[in-house]
Parts: structure tokens; sequence; C-alpha cells
């Protein structure tokens, strides 16, 4: 596709703090959900002040040349509740497993990116090539389907409230239409911000219907919750200050319990941290593998994890939806993802101004992530057309990773689960091994 702005080019700042306000729009609400779904305290605005720290970190070990940015990786979450608790213990480590966890995730990739320095990337594109990689990167929109359509009914918690299915349904429709709009037929800057005006224009109905509620007191059309706005929180609640109440309860024992439930973990996110850069890759039309080098893009993702976690509690990890931002806006310069980093910082303490991004409907975020969900899957099915799906063995290979991946095989080991996607990549890789090493019936004639 044809980019507004490459990587290295530089919007005027105006331009710049609007991109910036829409990558953090665009990733926000899967950021400080991880925090919200661990629970225990967890703060979300560390959680997004951890996310730009990463960030930052990311960027320059990759020389400024890789326009994503990190949040909380939700792969992470059965790790982070075992490191908390201790997996079960009498004695828990509480913040400080978090801290310690994080440090062994972001090792696994320090581990990795040392044997991708030395060994180089080929091994890489031939055990993963366009015929695994694409459907992979597929699946990786797709998984998260019923997550935009679940927020977009309200399915997530507007309902359990009390609030209309349909009411719900008109607010993600309305910002999904303007999205799509502003996107297509919008000029210049427009065109550009459509997630914005999606956001802005699906809000406003949003707010309309919950006047309307409160004024009557029909709690099915109260889709904001305005009460978050009388519990404001200036200052973010940092994890590595929790963690100093655990070092009492440090023990050889704990450390081994929650390497176990991190360091496997760390080993499935490296295969999505492949198909993320992949897809990346292909959109701005510069292998990332190559340049800055996919040993820099690891470190840069271990690293950002350690320092993310230290303030926020949760591992990063790149985002597909700071990736379809990228796509679908067509910008793809670096210095709006650098912008977005220190805003995420700025806004963490900003009390009101958070607490808005908070009080953004859940329906309404499921309208944009349709369209980005969505836009991930497509930009991974491009990748395969030039592969030849009249070939069994290709054929075989993308059926299998997209059916595995769709009907969600999921796989647990105690407290270690392969995701879904992880499984429908090892499926791909195997079945690709397996397969490809019968010639083609060219070959064979």
């Amino acid at each position: 596709m044809k980019l507004a702005y490459n990587v290295k080019d530089r919007p005027s700042f105006g331009k710049t703090l609007v991109f910036a306000l829409q990558q953090l729009l665009a990733i926000m609400a899967a950021t400080i959900a991880v925090p919200a779904i661990i629970g225990n305290g967890m703060s979300q605005t560390a959680a997004l002040f951890g996310a730009g720290v990463g960030t930052i970190v990311y960027l320059l070990f990759t020389k400024f040349r890789s326009p994503v940015f990190l949040g909380s990786s939700f792969a992470f979450l059965g790790s982070m509740s075992a490191a908390f608790a201790g997996a079960g213990s009498v004695v828990a480590l509480g913040y400080l497993g978090l801290v310690i966890g994080a440090v062994f995730a972001g090792l696994v990739y320090v581990v990795l990116a040392l044997v991708v320095k030395f060994a180089g990337t080929k091994w890489i594109n031939k055990i993963m090539p366009a015929v695994v990689i694409g459907p992979t990167v597929a699946i990786i929109g797709l998984s998260l389907a019923s997550n935009a359509v679940g927020d977009m009914l309200g399915t997530s918690g507007a309902v359990a409230n009390g609030t209309s299915t349909y009411v719900c349904l008109i607010c993600g429709l309305v910002t999904l239409a303007v999205t799509m709009i502003s996107s297509v037929y919008g000029k210049k800057m427009l065109k550009m911000i459509p997630f914005i005006v999606g956001i802005l224009a699906g809000y406003a109905v949003a707010a309309i219907f919950t006047v309307i509620g409160n004024a009557t007191g029909n709690a099915a059309l109260q889709v904001i919750n305005f009460s978050l706005f009388n519990n404001i929180s200036w200052l973010p609640d940092f994890t590595f200050i929790k963690a100093f109440n655990g070092f009492e309860n440090l023990s050889g024992s704990f450390i081994a319990t929650i390497a176990v439930a991190y360091v496997p973990v760390a080993f499935v996110v490296f295969a999505e941290h492949i198909a993320d850069h992949k897809n990346l890759s292909s959109i701005i039309e510069h292998d990332l593998t190559e340049d800055p080098g996919l040993h820099r893009t690891l470190l840069g993702d271990g690293v950002g994890s350690i320092a993310g976690a230290f303030f926020g509690g949760c591992p990063n990890t790149t985002y597909g939806e700071s990736v379809g931002c990228v796509a679908i806006s067509g910008n793809a310069s670096v210095v709006t993802i650098f912008t977005t980093a220190i805003l995420a910082i700025v806004v963490s303490f900003i009390g009101p101004f958070a607490t808005f991004l908070a009080t953004i409907p859940a329906c309404v975020m499921g309208g944009v992530c349709i369209a980005l969900y969505g836009f991930i899957a497509v930009s991974g099915l491009k990748m395969i057309q030039n592969v030849d799906l009249g070939d069994n063995r290709n054929l075989f290979t993308v059926s299998v990773i997209l059916i595995a991946g769709v009907g969600g095989m999921v796989v647990s080991f105690g407290k270690v689960t392969i995701t879904e996607v992880a499984c429908a990549l090892i499926l791909g890789i195997l079945t690709n091994f397996i397969l490809s090493r019968k010639k083609s019936d060219n070959e064979e004639n």
C-alpha cells in the first residue's frame, strides 16, 4: 500500500500530536485491560506509563526504524496470576513476583536475540516461509474477532450492568461507519485520523443515550460510566514501589515457580513477535528482520518488556492494533510512535484525561477494533497472494493454520497456556516441514 508518511518521515508537530493520539486510542483499551483483569489493585495508568517506557526502549534498540507500539501482553495473564499469588502457595510474592517474572521473560528474548545475531535469520525464513507466516498473521486478527464483536454488543460487561445490547450495537455501528467513511471519503488530514473521528462520533452518540438514560432512570440507555470522574487518580501506583513489600517472602522455590510460569510463554510470544514484524514489514515494504535486524527487535521487545513491567507490572509486546493503525492511516512515521510513547507517559499523570479515556465505552472501541483486527487478518492473507494454493502442499499448510486458529485450539500445561496463534503456527510449521519434502508435480515431471 502507498504510505502517506514513511518510517523516516516527520509530520508537522501538530499533525504528529493528532496521529499520536490516534495510536494511543488504538492501543489503550487492551493495554489497560490486562491490569484490570489481574486485579489486586494493579494500576491501569501505571500500565500505560510502562507501555510508554517500554516502547521508547524498543525504539532505541531498533534505531528508530520499526514503527510499532508496545502494550500489555495478554499471553502472560496466567503467568502474572501465578507470580502474584505464588502459584497457590500459602505465601504470595505479590508485585515482586510480577517484576521477577517479567525479567525472566525478557531474558528469554535476550537469549533468542543472541542466537539470531550469531546464527542469522535464514533458518527462520526457512521454517516460517510466506505459506506459514501469512495465515498465522491472519489468525492474529481473526483470533481477536470475538473480542471486537463482544465489545460492540456490550457482552463484555455493559449488558451485565443493564445496558441494552441494541444501544451498544448502535454506538458501535456509528463508530465503525464514521471510521470507514472518514478513511475512504475523507480529505487529507481527515483521511489519516479515521479512528479519532470514529471514536468521537461513537462517544457522542453514547453520551446522548447516557444523558437520556440518567434523566429518565433508564439503565438500558446508560452506556458511559461517568461516575469514574468522581474518583480521579492523579498519580500511577508504580509496581516497583509495591514490589519492595515482597522481599521478605522471597525464596528459591518461588523464583523457580515464576520461571516455570513465564519462560515457556515467552517462547510462545516469540513466534507472535516474528509474525507481527513480518506483517509490519509487508506494510512498510521493508524487511525489519534484516534491517534493523530480528536480533534488535527481540532485544527491544525483551528489555522494553522488563522496563514496562518495572513500572506497570505487565510484560509488554508489539501490538497488532498499532500495526493495523499504521496500515489503515498510511502513517508509518516512527516519530509518531515515539510521540505516542511520550503521550502515554504524560497522560498517565493527567488524571481527568486518563479518566476520560477510561470512560470510552467498550462498544465504541469494539466498532474501531472490527476494522483494526480485520485489517490485520487481511494483511496476513495478502502475504500468500503469490503462494500457489493449487499445490496441495501449500493448501494443506494454510488450511491447518486457519482452522486451528479460528477454531481456538488452545493447549495448557499447568500454568503454561499455548495460545491459538502459537498452536496454529506450530502445526503449520510441522505440516509444511512434512509436506515440503515431497517435490511438486512440476518438479517431478
